[in-house]
């Protein structure tokens, strides 16, 4: 997958450009506290085609050197990335900060494409031509606030990226996610051990993942291994951040990620957080309890735990958990047939009578709530995508959807149709913009 980063001062907006590309998935909504965090990497969709996108802090600092972490973050960004934008304030004039940004980014031989933002009427417009005094070839204007020069920086970034529907790769890919030292490289090990059929080992491009394939049940599978994620305030190296961006990275590439949750320390707040790092990028969903041969009563424990698990992850009530021991291989077989439901339930497409069957007696059974003396009205329901499964509902008016009725029709939607271990959006739609 090709990579962008964004490079620049303090106050150029880059942040608000990459808002803008990575276009967040609002209609997932995560209720619960402690699972949002700040967005430094995330995948730009655009006409069928993808790239990854990487933020950095503003560099910035006196005139003899720059702010010596911030500018280690972005040295690594700009050594991942396949294109830079270098990102200029339109309003000003070329700083003696630019200056010092293009000199650094002249040496790296990466192509360099010089985002002008703020340029946000015609008038403005004549200011992009003075940040050609930086040397490099291609200049272009945007405003991040007006999304305006969003679709011809795309229509650029994307002209050689091949489309998603033309990939031969239909191979499932699952990754292994947690906290250091949960054991998810032994559990790789265990797995592929009970499977006994390994096929190759393939380096990623990157220092922390290993993808390695491997055979079940006769078919061919791909594993990933990331680097341990570690709470935000104890990364302490920029190189350890960036792997994070890295596990991100093997996140979003993935079909189905697995949590894996260490069964001698318990469950902790930040294992909620790398949960919904996953549920973000819409993947399929297992969680797997390492360490169970450290148990001494295994039916009472088991018993415990699920209680445990289900109060601690309640806002995600369809996701499984495996009890497994990656060091005496105790259960390993209960992990693969949970990453290929949750694998079949994220790519599932429902026949859209079927889905208006069951909204149809939903909505009969329970009446949306009245607000204001009007009521939600459901005209159609559809599956507009996959990959999580996305239904879009017509309505009269989307503004009278309630969270509650929202998520009771969620439950519907699932009771009916196996949609165990992938989160799923839902859309509202009036129907007079149709």
């Amino acid at each position: 997958m090709k990579t962008v980063c964004l490079i620049g001062k303090p106050n150029v907006g880059k942040s608000s450009i990459f808002n803008r590309l990575i276009k967040e998935k609002k209609s997932i909504i995560l209720s619960e506290p402690g699972i949002t965090r700040d967005r430094v990497y995330g995948i730009v969709k655009y006409k069928n085609k993808e790239f990854s996108l990487i933020d950095t802090g503003g560099i910035h600092g006196n005139e003899d050197n720059f702010n010596k972490d911030i500018l280690m973050q972005a040295t690594l960004a700009i050594e991942e990335a396949d294109i830079i934008l270098f990102v200029v304030d339109g309003l000003t004039d070329v700083s003696s900060e630019d200056k010092k940004i293009r000199d650094m980014l002249k040496k790296t031989n990466k192509e360099v494409i010089v985002l002008v933002n703020k340029i946000d009427n015609d008038k403005r417009v004549n200011n992009i031509y003075a940040y050609y005094e930086l040397g490099f070839n291609k200049v272009m204007g945007v405003s991040a606030e007006h999304n305006l020069g969003f679709k011809e920086l795309l229509e650029y970034l994307t002209k050689d990226i091949e489309e998603l529907d033309s990939r031969e790769d239909n191979i499932l890919k699952f990754c292994f996610i947690g906290r250091p030292n949960v054991g998810k490289s032994s559990l790789i090990n265990a797995l592929l051990n009970e499977e006994r059929v390994i096929v190759s080992d393939v380096s990623g491009t990157t220092r922390d993942a290993v993808d390695t394939l491997f055979k079940y049940d006769g078919k061919e599978y791909i594993v990933v291994d990331t680097a341990g994620m570690r709470k935000k305030g104890r990364i302490y190296e920029s190189v350890e951040r960036y792997s994070l961006l890295r596990s991100l990275k093997a996140i979003n590439e993935s079909d189905v990620c697995v949590l894996v949750i260490d069964g001698e320390v318990g469950i902790i707040e930040h294992d909620k957080h790398i949960l919904s790092y996953a549920l973000e990028s819409g993947k399929g969903i297992v969680i797997a309890v390492n360490k169970w041969d450290t148990m001494k009563n295994p039916n009472e424990d088991i018993k415990r735990w699920k209680m445990e698990l289900e109060v601690y992850f309640k806002f995600v009530p369809f996701i499984n958990f495996v009890f497994v021991s990656a060091k005496t291989k105790k259960r390993i077989h209960t992990l693969m047939p949970e990453i290929l439901k949750a694998y079949e339930n994220n790519q599932k497409v429902i026949k859209t009578s079927l889905l208006n069957d069951v909204i149809t007696d939903a909505v009969n059974m329970h009446e949306p709530p009245s607000y204001k003396g009007k009521r939600l009205k459901i005209y159609f329901v559809s599956q507009t995508g996959s990959r999580p499964p996305k239904f879009t509902f017509n309505v009269n008016n989307k503004k009278l959807i309630h969270f509650s009725y929202e998520r009771y029709l969620e439950n519907k939607l699932r009771e009916a149709f196996d949609l165990v271990g992938t989160p799923i959006i839902l859309q509202f739609k009036n129907k007079s913009d149709n």
